[in-house]
């Protein structure tokens, strides 16, 4: 299927309605009619349908609550609901309780350098230890990423690497208050390729003030390096933030990026990720997902979910992290 995605991101909702039945053909071919519903432990949620374990799938900060860069959508605030792991004997002590309480997997993440990379390397042994001693699934948010330390995690037997790329120069100078350039989330991304780790990446759709920038050359970015899966999230205005009462992407903006992932990577498998504006919006958001195909949702309106059991397709419910769904889809081949 070849599309214009300039047409694709000018259309209104009668057109889009046309992309979305086109992307759900698409993903239905290729997939089947199945969708798998995620809810890692590391954001509070419950439904009727499905209740997550507390600490099932929790979120490691390797910096605490510290970012360097304080980029203007976040400002590190995100950072204070994850555990915190700022020496690598704590990483382990807490892997090790984490373990003994229940969990199967963590996302280990953190705040950024001024480079845009997450300060890895000290911690590499020991996430090789949380992996042979405690056989958890391990995921790392990488940020930009050399490919000497790409190499050292696939060594240190990582389960998938997550990466927010970015296409836009101007975003990241503007939002993320860096001087890192659109090549560096490039290399970043064929570093993780060559070194032979399922890669993972975030689109994040209306970063730049709500509006839609770079997105496209992100997903052509990505696509050129056979990614295992891709994660489309959206800018949310959080609290005590500069960009607190910036308006997010409307629901029909993000339903286009979704879209336009489906046309570029056919084989792919898509995931709404868990990063989102809530209430109505979520529940619209999440409809047009499922109309488009999507692979997977993470911490979905109550409603998709009835709307997907009315639809007859295969659901599953996930404690893990929805960058599983490479895995998940996979195994349920």
């Amino acid at each position: 299927m070849i599309v214009d995605y300039e047409e694709l991101l000018r259309s209104d909702d009668q057109m889009l309605m046309k992309f979305i039945e086109d992307a759900r053909k698409i993903s239905h071919r290729n997939f089947g009619r199945r969708i798998q519903f995620y809810m890692p432990s590391f954001i509070s949620y419950k439904t009727n349908h499905q209740k997550p374990a507390s600490t099932a799938f929790p979120s490691i900060s390797l910096t605490g609550s510290s970012c360097s860069l304080k980029c203007k959508h976040c400002e590190g605030i995100v950072l204070n609901s994850m555990f915190a792991a700022t020496s690598p004997t704590r990483l382990l002590q807490l892997g090790t309780e984490l373990k003994r309480q229940g969990a199967v997997g963590c996302l280990i993440s953190g705040g950024c350098l001024p480079d845009g990379s997450i300060p890895l390397e000290p911690f590499i042994k020991t996430i090789r230890r949380l992996k042979e001693d405690l056989n958890l699934t391990i995921l790392v948010h990488t940020g930009i990423i050399s490919p000497d330390t790409a190499r050292r995690l696939k060594e240190a037997g990582i389960d998938a690497a997550l990466i927010d790329v970015i296409g836009s120069n101007e975003t990241i100078k503007e939002i993320f208050n860096s001087e890192a350039t659109v090549n560096d989330y490039r290399k970043s991304l064929q570093a993780l390729h060559q070194a032979g780790i399922p890669t993972v990446p975030h689109v994040l759709t209306g970063l730049h003030y709500g509006e839609l920038k770079g997105e496209i050359t992100a997903l052509e970015m990505i696509s050129q390096n056979e990614p295992s899966a891709v994660i489309v999230i959206a800018f949310m205005p959080i609290h005590r933030t500069t960009m607190e009462h910036v308006a997010p992407p409307s629901p029909s903006t993000i339903a286009k990026i979704l879209v336009a992932t489906r046309v570029m990577m056919p084989n792919t498998p898509i995931a709404l990720g868990c990063m989102r504006p809530k209430g109505t919006h979520r529940v619209k958001t999440d409809m047009l997902a499922v109309k488009s195909g999507v692979n997977a949702i993470a911490f979905p309106a109550t409603e998709a979910i009835r709307y997907t059991e009315s639809l007859d397709y295969q659901i599953s419910f996930s404690n893990y992290c929805c960058s599983q769904i490479f895995s998940d889809h996979t195994s349920l081949s």
